[in-house]
């Protein structure tokens, strides 16, 4: 499976962006999707994933300002992420988790969150 993450850009503080992630196969045998960031010099990290039950996770730091979805009928997953702060800049990838061992990541796209 590839992903083709979009989306990214240069905003500041307060405003909004939407990712969008699309996969070259179907998203419906995936068992999670989600999106990671990576900070200059951090390890990467959880922002969002949802399960194929449709239950959501949130990494703390954005919870109650993004919002993980998915479109099964065009392979997509989406990252809305209000209320952006700076502390929000990285490199945003998103994943596709097949089974226990075998996973996906795409190439990411750049988030820059300007005071």
């Amino acid at each position: 499976v590839q992903l083709q993450a979009s989306g990214g850009g240069s905003v500041q503080a307060g405003r909004t962006l939407k990712l969008s992630c699309l996969a070259s196969g179907s998203i419906f045998s995936a068992i999670v999707l989600g999106w990671y960031r990576q900070a200059p010099g951090n390890e990467r990290e959880l922002v969002a994933t949802i399960r194929k039950d449709g239950s959501i996770t949130y990494g703390e730091s954005v919870k109650g300002r993004f919002t993980i979805s998915k479109d099964s009928s065009k392979n997509a997953v989406y990252l809305q992420m209000n209320s952006l702060k700076p502390e929000d800049t990285a490199v945003y990838y998103c994943h596709y988790r097949k089974n226990s061992v075998s996973a996906f990541w795409g190439q990411g796209t750049l988030v820059t969150v300007s005071s």
